[in-house]
C-alpha cells in the first residue's frame, strides 16, 4: 500500500511534469536542474526555484515601478532588468517566462528609440501589456512550480515512512 502512493505521487509529477513540457512553460534546462539534485542536495531544486521567485519578484516590482513613472524616459535600466529576469528564466527552464522577457525588452529598446510623444506612448502602452503578460507567465509559472515541489516532497516523504513489520 505504501508503494502505491510513492508511485501516485511519482506518476502525478511525471503528468504534472508533461503537462508544462507541452503547454511550453518549461524545457529541458528544467530536466537539468532536476539532474543536479541528489541524496547529498535533496532540496536543490525547491531551494533554486525558490531563489529564482525571490529575485524575480524584485525585479517584476522594479519593472512595474519604472513603468508607472510617468517622467521616467530611461528605458535601459529596463532592460537590464529584463535581461536579469531573463537569463535566471533561462537557467531554471522557465521557457515562456524568458519568452515574454525578449518580447518586453524589444518593447523596451523600440521606447528609447522613439522621438515622437504620440509613438513614446504608444510604445509605453506596448511596455504595459507585455509587464503584463510577464507578471500572468510568472504567476502560472510560480503555482505550477509550487505545486511540483509539493508533490515532490509527499513523495519523498512517503518513500522515508516505514511500518514495522509485525509477526
Amino acid at each position: 500500500m505504501l508503494g502505491l502512493g510513492v508511485d501516485r505521487l511519482q506518476a502525478d509529477m511525471d503528468r504534472l511534469l508533461a503537462l508544462l513540457f507541452h503547454q511550453g512553460v518549461l524545457d529541458e534546462h528544467f530536466l537539468q536542474l532536476q539532474q543536479l539534485q541528489d541524496e547529498t542536495s535533496p532540496n536543490f531544486v525547491s531551494e533554486v526555484v525558490n531563489i529564482y521567485f525571490h529575485e524575480s519578484e524584485k525585479l517584476l516590482r522594479s519593472l512595474r515601478e519604472f513603468l508607472m513613472d510617468r517622467e521616467f524616459s530611461e528605458y535601459k535600466k529596463m532592460g537590464i532588468h529584463l535581461n536579469q529576469l531573463m537569463g535566471s528564466s533561462s537557467s531554471i527552464g522557465a521557457k515562456r517566462v524568458r519568452n515574454v522577457c525578449v518580447v518586453f525588452r524589444a518593447a523596451s529598446e523600440q521606447n528609447n528609440r522613439a522621438g515622437d510623444a504620440n509613438v513614446f506612448l504608444y510604445l509605453g502602452f506596448r511596455c504595459l501589456r507585455a509587464l503584463e503578460m510577464l507578471e500572468h507567465e510568472y504567476c502560472y509559472l510560480k503555482n505550477k512550480l509550487h505545486e511540483l515541489i509539493q508533490i515532490e516532497q509527499q513523495r519523498v516523504m512517503a518513500a522515508r515512512v516505514r511500518y514495522p513489520i509485525q509477526n
